[in-house]
């Protein structure tokens, strides 16, 4: 299992962050991840006095880690959770909390957060029905739950930066990568990418989705919803 899903195991998070080559790959991510922010700034219209969970922080110190930190304008109103000890943000954010949790059993009461945001977690959480229970738990604690996810569509797979292959059934996927070395992603608990369609298939039918997908180089990248109850 991954360290989202069993922190007894202790994977690093940085087992989840693509190879950086020449430095290119951190700054696309890290625009894409401006679009994210955008797009839900859009979706959500957060203000100065806005709560805001977010779910999957990590101690990696990369340029395109915990973006949302650095780049939303109120990072005092953040709590943040991850598995690994990012205790760190609260320095670097005076008034952020951290909490070291599982993004599957978040110790907060119901609707605690205005908002519960999640970007580029949920294809880490495992199979269907754990990314079901992880897309349930957000909308458990956050009054408004905007989750962001690689498409698998897009042609380029982020983690691996390999083209295609993704777009194979995911046992063919899976064993391409078994075959090209990439064990630790040719588990399903540490990467399940989601089409469209099956994104939207893990959110309550209580909730109404509003869509705002982040596009890079003109294909869409990211799928990008935000569920706010009927």
């Amino acid at each position: 299992m991954s360290s989202f899903n069993n922190p007894s195991v202790g994977k690093k998070r940085s087992d989840y962050v693509q190879p950086n080559v020449l430095g290119l790959v951190s700054k696309l991510s890290l625009y894409a991840r401006k679009q994210m922010l955008r797009s839900l700034l859009e979706l959500a219209q957060p203000t100065a006095e806005t709560t805001i969970l977010d779910v999957g922080v990590t101690s990696d110190r990369r340029e395109d880690c915990n973006f949302f930190e650095k780049l939303y304008p109120y990072p005092e109103k953040i709590t943040a959770v991850g598995l690994e000890d990012a205790s760190f943000l609260e320095q670097e954010f005076p008034g952020l909390t951290f909490v070291q949790a599982s993004g599957l059993d978040l110790p907060f009461v119901d609707q605690s957060f205005d908002i519960a945001v999640s970007f580029a977690v949920i294809e880490h959480v495992g199979s269907r029905d754990r990314q079901r229970a992880f897309v349930k738990e957000l909308c458990r604690v956050g009054k408004r739950v905007y989750i962001c996810t690689p498409n698998r569509w897009y042609p380029v797979e982020f983690h691996t930066i390999l083209p295609l292959v993704h777009w194979l059934p995911p046992t063919w996927f899976r064993r391409v990568l078994r075959l090209l070395g990439y064990q630790f992603f040719a588990k399903e608990e540490n990467l399940n990418l989601l089409t469209p369609s099956e994104f939207r298939g893990l959110f309550p039918q209580t909730m109404t989705l509003y869509s705002r997908p982040v596009r890079l180089l003109g294909w869409v990248s990211n799928l990008a919803l935000l569920a706010v109850r009927s």
